[in-house]
């Protein structure tokens, strides 16, 4: 089923059903101020005081009483309506993966998809190296999770972690680190890149191709958006 896209000129805060709490949501809101839930990310956001703006997915973890909260679903190929559901039935992808194949905003700040089941967060991982119109950041408990589809430079402190995940095959560069993965085959059956971290205030990183994920501190998260993302964030 395809879908119109919905276009946001702000960037969007996505939602879960995952492990997430209160002052992450409000955190992400303040450098994504639109709200958008992924299927039962709607009663989490409900719970927490926020209203989005349109819940996307197959709408089979939606409770009944958030469902109720909502307006009908929306038509295919209509534009998008405050407290809107938009329903995509098939089961071949995630809710994850049905949201960010339909907004097209200047970046997704998705809260709510880290921690809880494994499972569940594999899934998040492997949607985050997907072609979607929307770059992506993983909001965790402990770090961030981008996906290096292109170069970046950030400033850290002295042996802060750095881990690096490869889903495909890949090669890269890197400046300022302990282990440089310049000239490795990264591969998540060989050589992966965990428990690595700066040896520089300044770090640069590069990959050749798609498929290799940072795990960075959640320190990083202005950088990355001003610097990755090539748009200004609020101090954090």
């Amino acid at each position: 089923m395809t879908c119109k896209t919905l276009i946001f000129e702000q960037p969007v805060t996505l939602i879960g059903g995952g492990a997430a709490c209160e002052d992450d949501l409000r955190m992400a809101l303040n450098c994504a101020p639109r709200l958008v839930a992924a299927d039962g990310g709607a009663d989490q956001a409900l719970a927490f005081g926020c209203v989005p703006e349109v819940v996307i997915g197959d709408l089979d973890s939606l409770s009944a009483a958030a469902r109720a909260r909502f307006s009908r679903g929306m038509e295919q190929n209509q534009p998008a309506a405050i407290s809107s559901l938009l329903h995509i039935p098939e089961q071949d992808t995630t809710d994850f993966d049905k949201a960010l194949r339909t907004i097209s905003a200047p970046f997704a700040l998705a809260v709510g998809f880290l921690g809880a089941r494994l499972d569940h967060q594999l899934a998040a991982l492997h949607v985050l190296v997907q072609d979607h119109p929307t770059p992506c950041i993983l909001l965790g408990e402990h770090e961030i999770v981008i996906h290096l589809d292109r170069p970046i430079a950030l400033s850290l402190e002295v042996n802060q972690p750095v881990s690096l995940f490869p889903l495909a095959q890949v090669q890269g560069r890197s400046t300022g680190f302990e282990w440089p993965i310049d000239g490795l085959d990264l591969s998540p059956m060989q050589s992966i890149g965990t428990s690595n971290r700066a040896c520089a205030s300044d770090i640069t990183l590069e990959a050749d191709g798609p498929g290799l994920l940072a795990l960075l501190p959640r320190s990083c998260l202005s950088q990355v958006i001003a610097q990755y993302l090539g748009v200004q964030s609020p101090r954090l």
